[in-house]
């Protein structure tokens, strides 16, 4: 059985381009990334997030010595947007990153566990999460976290039976 992949877009643009509310998720994802805790990778990652109650959280990646016990700045910043409101879904995420002392010229895109975490996010409250990711030159924006990760491990992976599904 063939099946057809529906890719997602996304928009590029400069800095100066973003929407005002975005311009202000990125100053506040840098100011969270000077308080990343990066000592072996010098590589300092910030996140702001926008909820639809209108609270917002910013958070910053954090490393350790013992690489699987660090978190990046996006889990870090849902995780406690999430338990803080678990009411209200993320409507705007912003990430930034910086290499010693600068930040990115062009967009850092997220890992794949948090790309994951982006996604449960979004099932969760049946609500798209609109994801900039900055950089000093460009800029890249997404209506959904989904099209980050166009082969989606979801709740309902969890549920189908593996025989429907063979062909």
């Amino acid at each position: 059985m063939e099946k057809k992949l529906k890719v997602l877009s996304y928009k590029t643009c400069t800095p100066s381009e973003l929407p005002e509310t975005d311009k202000s998720l990125v100053e506040l994802a840098k100011e969270a990334s000077e308080k990343s805790y990066a000592p072996y990778s010098n590589f300092k990652v910030g996140c702001a997030v926008l909820l639809e109650d209108r609270s917002i959280y910013a958070g910053s990646n954090q490393e350790n010595a013992s690489s699987p016990c660090g978190t990046c700045a996006e889990r870090t910043t849902l995780y406690y947007a999430n338990a803080e409101h678990p009411e209200s879904a993320i409507k705007r995420m912003v990430i930034v990153a910086q290499r010693d002392g600068k930040f990115t010229d062009y967009p850092v895109s997220p890992c794949g566990l948090c790309r994951q975490a982006m996604l449960e996010s979004e099932n969760r409250y049946n609500r798209r999460i609109h994801l900039t990711l900055y950089g000093e030159k460009e800029c890249l924006i997404f209506g959904t976290t989904k099209s980050l990760l166009p082969f989606q491990f979801d709740a309902q992976d969890l549920l189908s039976n593996d025989e429907d599904s063979e062909e």
